[in-house]
């Protein structure tokens, strides 16, 4: 099983403002979602607080398996498989037997996954100073990116942006 990351951030790789997106990027909601969903059954994880942040229209995410890690044993909430630790969400992903496995926030899930993933796809827009949350200290020199595609700022999508493939050197 496959395990990456997805991420959005600014030039000063902020992800988040308070529970929300600091951005309208129609295009960069479109990738995540074939992403995520690709061609086989994956699955995406999550912190709750990222859960708690999506429209109730869309949770569970669609068409994946949704793990959301908490430290709050007693946290359930239907469509999401709980985990306590990064292990067991693995272990979910696994047993249910997904092809790709996705961390897709907040920070403090980015942090303890950072270690455990080769390729990390990420969005960067082209703004800055856009919220409160920040991604994870990561050494970025100890990977290669692959630009794969630039966007123009439109009527969906307000910043350009620039999204590409980092994969961590041999």
């Amino acid at each position: 099983m496959k395990i990456m990351m997805i991420v959005a951030m600014d030039e000063d790789e902020i992800i988040g403002n308070d529970q929300n997106l600091p951005w309208r990027l129609s295009a960069d909601l479109k990738r995540f979602k074939k992403l995520t969903i690709a061609d086989g059954f994956n699955a995406v994880i999550m912190g709750r607080k990222t859960w708690e942040s999506l429209p109730n229209k869309f949770k569970p995410l669609p068409e994946r398996l949704n793990i959301v890690m908490s430290r709050d044993t007693k946290w359930t909430d239907e469509g999401a498989e709980v985990a306590l630790y990064p292990g067991r969400a693995i272990e979910i992903a696994y047993a249910n037997g997904c092809d790709e496995c996705w961390i897709i926030g907040g920070s403090q899930i980015y942090e303890l996954f950072l270690q455990s993933v080769d390729e990390i796809h990420v969005t960067r827009v082209h703004t800055n100073r856009s919220g409160n949350i920040k991604f994870p200290n990561i050494n970025w020199p100890v990977w290669n990116e692959e630009i794969i595609e630039r966007n123009s700022t439109s009527e969906e999508d307000e910043f350009e942006s620039t999204y590409s493939i980092w994969k961590k050197k041999e």
